[in-house]
């Protein structure tokens, strides 16, 4: 029999200031590039938790976040559930009465916000029904503000005592953090993680078969802090005494690349716009990202050209992963099996572009409509269903949960494959595939075959309402700065890449694709608007 111990952030948390005390965290703020170490980090965060005492934060309440990614936001991911409250970490891009809505729903004691946000709070303020304190975290003065009762988040922390100490008796079940998914439809819905299930997922990363995450690494995480916890990239960096790079406000391409080559980072995380971004920002201006050791993508496909563009013309590895906010958020990640890495070029790709394996510590299902399973052929299709320590059980105080959650399993909504090796891909989301003449059409994998096009620089595919077929693919195509390029030139690229019924009767070109608030393409924007544009006279022929 084993000893009894908790697993909780406190204990990792004291590991950085024991053994990692003058390793650095860089953080971007807006008046410029500050640098500490894990000893005044760890002086910080007991002084934040001793100002949220003071304010009377108690166990089992929650603390709001709206900031981007800057070493203050650090300091609330560690200080908050360490004394026994929750962290709700808030996207700054919700709509106002989806932000109005998650506070209430959370029931956020506290709000922690960034000078240039505080309009976002103002807006909704008096549909606010628990905040009872709204703290700032300004370099310098407070900005002007409706909100009260304000604080400075630095007076406050200068005003606490020296001596505060974390509670050692936290429970591992006790709740250390709270995430609302990202909503296309209806109103979001909260998850929350438990300490036991943040300090397991963390162990997970780190492991050199998934993300891998070590002392040695210099961690950027570019995903916002407000996305399942930075996909718990600061956590495990932080247990681990990794160096730390936040990008800070607003970071555009150029500012995220030379960070990477000033700092030596060696592993970025982001979505794919993001890294659709940095190669075109490479692709005007040289950096040196000789340091990365890889760059881990997820939240949405990556087109197989970006990982070949990263990996062939940036010498730099590409890490594709999944994940989401029910499962905290990592569940596969893309690597190689060693049996694998003298494959031909295309196999090796072939298995890069795919979601990958699932992480060690999970289980995984995916369910044909019948509720059986596929075949690891690589073709059969059906719902990914998973369960494990870190997956949740639940949305919080919602009844939508019955839905997802069934007989301890959570049924994702996602719809892939899973080759003989193991390795799965995401073929669509149940809700965005194409459903042409009773057959399934992947907008995921017609997206991926566009966007290998030279000249394309996004491109987004989606059903289409079709007199005779019942849907149709209408693929909606950004051009490159510059290009020109045609619905003729789109089609004849597709043929032999997709099957010739998969290939859209109709291309249209937009400036850009919409964006959900975390920077995945929004196809129900797309869907909305473009549901009628194929006339009858437009119908394919058989």
């Amino acid at each position: 029999m084993t000893m009894r111990h908790n697993l909780t952030l406190h204990t990792m948390l004291e590991r950085a200031r024991r053994y990692f005390p003058h390793k650095e965290i860089v953080s971007r703020t807006g008046s410029g590039i500050l640098r500490y170490t894990y000893a005044d980090y760890y002086d910080r965060t007991r002084k934040l938790a001793a100002a949220l005492t003071k304010l009377g934060v108690r166990r089992g309440d929650r603390v709001g976040t709206i900031a981007w990614n800057h070493h203050r936001h650090l300091e609330a991911y560690f200080a908050v559930p360490c004394m026994g409250a929750s962290l709700h970490t808030i996207n700054l891009r919700l709509p106002p009465d989806h932000l109005a809505y998650v506070i209430n729903h959370a029931g956020d004691r506290v709000l922690l916000v960034d000078p240039d946000l505080v309009p976002l709070v103002e807006a909704v303020k008096e549909q606010l029904e628990t905040v009872e304190h709204y703290i700032i975290m300004a370099d310098g003065p407070l900005p002007e503000t409706k909100l009260s009762p304000v604080y400075s988040y630095e007076e406050l922390l200068s005003a606490a005592p020296d001596d505060y100490r974390f509670p050692e008796d936290i429970d591992e079940w006790a709740e250390a953090g709270m995430c609302f998914s990202s909503a296309t439809t209806g109103l979001p819905k909260g998850v929350t993680y438990a300490h036991r299930a943040i300090y397991l997922h963390s162990m997970m990363v780190c492991m050199a078969d998934t993300v891998g995450i070590g002392e040695k690494d210099v961690v950027m995480p570019v995903v916002p802090m407000f996305h399942v916890n930075a996909w718990g990239m600061p956590f495990a960096a932080t247990w681990m005494g990794s160096k730390q790079v936040l990008p800070g406000p607003r970071p555009d391409p150029h500012t995220l690349c030379k960070l990477m080559q000033d700092e030596k980072v060696t592993l970025a995380a982001g979505v794919p716009t993001v890294w659709m971004g940095v190669l075109q920002a490479m692709e005007q201006e040289r950096y040196d990202l000789s340091s990365i050791t890889r760059v881990a993508c997820g939240g949405s496909a990556a087109p197989r050209a970006l990982i070949e563009a990263y990996e062939q013309k940036l010498g730099v590895p590409f890490l594709h992963a999944y994940g989401m906010t029910e499962a905290a958020p990592v569940t596969h990640v893309s690597r190689l099996k060693s049996t694998l890495e003298d494959a031909p070029a295309d196999e090796r790709y072939a298995k890069k572009s795919k979601q990958g394996l699932l992480a060690p510590g999970l289980d995984m299902l995916v369910l044909k409509e019948d509720g059986t399973e596929v075949a690891w052929d690589g073709r059969e299709m059906g719902e990914v269903v998973l369960r494990g320590p870190w997956i949740a059980d639940s949305y919080y105080n919602d009844e939508r949960s019955r839905a997802t959650f069934r007989e301890g399993w959570y049924y994702t909504g996602d719809v892939a494959t899973v080759d003989p090796d193991g390795y799965m891909q995401i073929v669509d989301r149940m809700k965005d595939l194409v459903k042409s003449g009773g057959e399934w059409i992947s907008s995921v994998d017609l997206e991926n075959a566009i966007m290998a096009h030279p000249k394309v620089a996004e491109a987004a595919v989606v059903a289409v309402y079709h007199p005779k077929w019942q849907e149709r693919p209408l693929a909606c195509v950004v051009p490159k700065q510059g290009a020109e390029l045609t619905a003729e030139e789109i089609k004849e690229f597709l043929k032999g890449r997709v099957a010739d019924w998969w290939i859209p009767d109709e291309v249209i070109f937009i400036s850009e694709v919409p964006k959900t608030s975390v920077g995945k393409f929004n196809k129900k924007v797309l869907r909305e608007k473009y549901w009628n544009h194929l006339a009858p006279e437009q119908e394919p022929a058989d």
